[in-house]
């Protein structure tokens, strides 16, 4: 799930692009040629350095791109309130209503990558602090613009000039959602996540069909369910797999029997869990009830780097955390297993406080996080991963601590307290980790190798874990490198053995998943 684009250009400085583009940057009162001809007057800024600013520019635009597609992408941010199109140049200006939500649209898309059609593109602010626009041209854009604002404000569109079937009323509040190129497991707690930007997610219910994993998710309001069809119908979950395809059911009701991992009501916590599927915690089905605009600020692709964002703070949050957070993990491989190796491996999506290995069932452990969102986030990474041979099942416990034994007490090493840990990758506020947490992969991303340290001697190193090395590369200034394992598997265990390794003269090896590939 390649959170972060190499190339993307997400900033304040002015790109060259924007720079070039002449009509753009002449005098304050230069008329902008678009979309054929239509002569848009501009108050532009006579600087070099953008600060925040409510309008977006966008670069790299695919061609024929529509302006619903554009509007799309501030959509979930706030209310969108002008568009340019310079479709000539396969660019656009996108104002949006408070300079706060085109801050938290800029701080978005620094850790994921936006995309167009399956097609990365650049986002920064523009000098221009409005747009100022001659409302009888360009009808188009602002026929478009109108109807999605009619539907963001609860109504319905007006006007049919812009010919997008998308913003026809919405004739139910569910909607049926097919995951396509499931590379990444999808849960239903995922799903809640990204739905619930747009409204009051009510029921879920998952299944397979055709050899494909499917959803019908209800909204509260068939306005939430348009808003969300408009801005996530083609997306992807994670880079490059999980495309989202969204169509509005026949149904206009659910109804779910059971509250577990494949179906939820969420104004219905007291159902049961029905045979042989975990409960849901009747707290988290209470909070995650609840109209959660907070939890991912997310239209896609959702990576890793976005929810741990979100978990940051840099994407706008109600100021809680969602309870919850301990996780139970099965089917370890009991011979092999201990409370440190599942330290650092769930560690690469949160700070782990405590882990518990069951004394009656070793197969099984209690791991807990720091709070509800770091939990999810290792959940969705790590469930029905490889880990020592076995394909490891991860759900929320029940439980909102893990116990310590009783003082005296012997249990063969199989409790432990990371509280105080040093090796917390997550402990300092907006550390730059929270924006490169990727799902596990054959490559990994290497840091803090000591100057005398050769891409053979790290290439022995990874090999001796019990894997084969099939690529390496150093990065300029030599103290990091990327290292390609055959498979994920041979990376999880490279990762649980060498992250942390005494390379020497007082350097730790850090080892992480990357999100690139050699």
């Amino acid at each position: 799930m390649d959170g972060i684009a190499s190339d993307v250009a997400v900033g304040v400085k002015r790109s060259s692009d924007e720079l070039l583009s002449g009509s753009l940057y002449n005098s304050p009162n230069s008329s902008v040629t678009a979309n054929g001809g239509d002569s848009k007057k501009l108050r532009v800024e006579d600087s070099m350095d953008s600060p925040p600013s409510r309008v977006i520019h966008i670069r790299k635009l695919p061609n024929e791109v529509s302006e619903t597609e554009v509007i799309a992408l501030g959509l979930p941010f706030g209310k969108v309130t002008n568009i340019l199109m310079l479709k000539g140049k396969n660019q656009a200006f996108l104002e949006l209503g408070t300079e706060e939500a085109a801050v938290t649209m800029v701080n978005y898309y620094t850790a994921v990558t936006p995309q167009v059609r399956n097609v990365p593109v650049f986002i920064q602010y523009s000098n221009h602090k409005e747009l100022k626009t001659d409302s009888a041209l360009n009808q188009r854009a602002q026929a478009v613009l109108q109807a999605v604002s009619a539907v963001q404000e609860g109504g319905s569109p007006s006007s049919d000039t812009a010919g997008e079937s998308v913003l026809t009323p919405a004739p139910s509040p569910v909607l049926r959602i097919i995951i396509d190129n499931m590379f990444y497991p999808v849960t239903l707690d995922v799903l809640q996540q990204i739905f619930s930007k747009f409204g009051t997610v009510m029921k879920i219910i998952t299944f397979t069909k055709n050899n494909q994993f499917q959803a019908l998710l209800q909204f509260s309001d068939p306005v939430n369910a348009q808003q969300a069809k408009l801005s996530l119908d083609g997306q992807n979950i994670y880079n490059s797999c999980c495309t989202l395809r969204i169509d509005f059911s026949k149904l206009v009701n659910l109804n779910v029997k059971y509250n577990n991992d494949k179906s939820r009501d969420y104004t219905r916590p007291e159902l049961p869990a029905g045979d042989g599927q975990p409960p849901v915690d009747p707290s988290v089905a209470a909070a995650l009830s609840k109209d959660s605009t907070s939890l991912l600020g997310a239209i896609s692709p959702l990576s890793a780097a976005a929810a741990a964002a979100a978990a940051a703070g840099r994407v706008a949050l109600s100021g809680h955390s969602t309870p919850g957070g301990v996780l139970l993990v099965s089917n370890l491989n009991d011979e092999m297993v201990t409370p440190q190796s599942l330290f650092t491996l769930f560690g690469v999506y949160g700070d782990v406080q405590r882990v518990k290995i069951l004394y009656n069932k070793k197969d099984s452990a209690l791991i807990q996080m720091s709070d509800g969102n770091q939990a999810q986030l290792a959940m969705s990474h790590l469930n029905g991963q490889k880990m020592y041979g076995k394909i490891i099942r991860v759900t929320l416990s029940k439980h909102q601590t893990v116990q310590l034994p009783r003082e005296g007490l012997d249990d063969q090493g199989l409790t432990k307290d990371f509280t105080s840990s040093p090796l917390h990758r997550f402990k300092k506020p907006g550390s730059k980790n929270f924006q490169n947490i990727f799902p596990p992969s054959a490559t990994l991303h290497l840091s803090n190798i000591p100057d005398n340290v050769t891409e053979e001697d790290l290439r022995l190193l990874f090999s001796n874990s019990g894997g084969t090395v099939k690529a390496f590369k150093f990065f300029q200034d030599r103290k990091m490198a990327l290292l390609q394992m055959s498979t994920v598997e041979e990376a999880i265990q490279a990762l649980i053995d060498l992250h942390n390794y005494d390379m020497g003269r007082g350097h730790r090896l850090r080892v992480s998943f990357s999100k690139s590939t050699i």
